[in-house]
């Protein structure tokens, strides 16, 4: 009998307690739609960073027991490196990494199957959610994926800059070996979000503006 009275009391508190939640925040939006708005695609954007960061790592190992792993993918050369090699916008040169590679199309193809998935979701979860657009999706969509591949262009650019060097530090400085690879993988995932955050933030505004302009308007 005390048993049941405690769950009760449990549910009961429980309930107030996502009623409280759920009235603050419909409050806190009324008073601050576009800071609301800001912190619900903040929140879905790092959603989407940890199923980034599960979905790398299942695909890579998927492709990494193929051959794909020693086929060259090495393309748009921009550059020089301080070495003298050549600075590619995507450089994922042949063999494991835990070799020395670059991943070759293995590890290509699991980063962008990998973005691919995660940026889907993320258009539906945004425009319904966050923005709540009733605009034509597909127009929606087609500045999205323009804006999507202009992205990944700027965050492969970047990635040149770090991605060796944090491969390096884990797998072989530190002797992590596939842990290591593990981390790197998670890391890299990390800073393309965190590009892709601040950049896609106003990028959504304009192409969900039709339904959030008067909300930004009054706050």
């Amino acid at each position: 009998m005390t048993e049941t009275i405690n769950n009760i009391f449990q549910k009961a508190t429980q309930m107030s307690l996502i009623k409280w939640i759920t009235n603050s925040w419909k409050k806190f939006k009324e008073n601050h739609p576009g800071s609301a708005q800001f912190i619900m695609f903040l929140i879905l954007s790092n959603g989407i960073t940890v199923l980034q960061m599960a979905l790398m790592p299942i695909f890579r190992n998927i492709f990494i027991l193929t051959e794909l792993v020693d086929i060259n993918v090495q393309l748009f050369p921009i550059a020089k490196n301080f070495d003298g090699s050549t600075y590619y916008i995507f450089n994922y040169a042949e063999g494991a990494i835990s070799n020395g590679g670059g991943g070759g199309l293995a590890y290509f193809l699991a980063v962008q199957i990998t973005l691919a998935i995660a940026q889907i979701i993320n258009f539906f979860a945004q425009r319904n959610i966050t923005f709540k657009s009733k605009k034509n999706p597909w127009i929606a969509a087609l500045w999205y994926f323009i804006a999507y591949v202009a992205i990944t262009f700027i965050a492969a650019v970047a990635q040149g800059l770090y991605k060796a060097p944090i491969y390096k530090l884990l797998i072989n400085t530190w002797g992590l070996g596939s842990l290591g690879e593990v981390i790197a993988d998670s890391i890299t995932m990390v800073i393309y979000s965190a590009i892709s955050f601040w950049v896609f933030y106003p990028i959504f505004k304009l192409i969900f503006k039709n339904t959030s302009e008067i909300e930004v308007i009054n706050e």
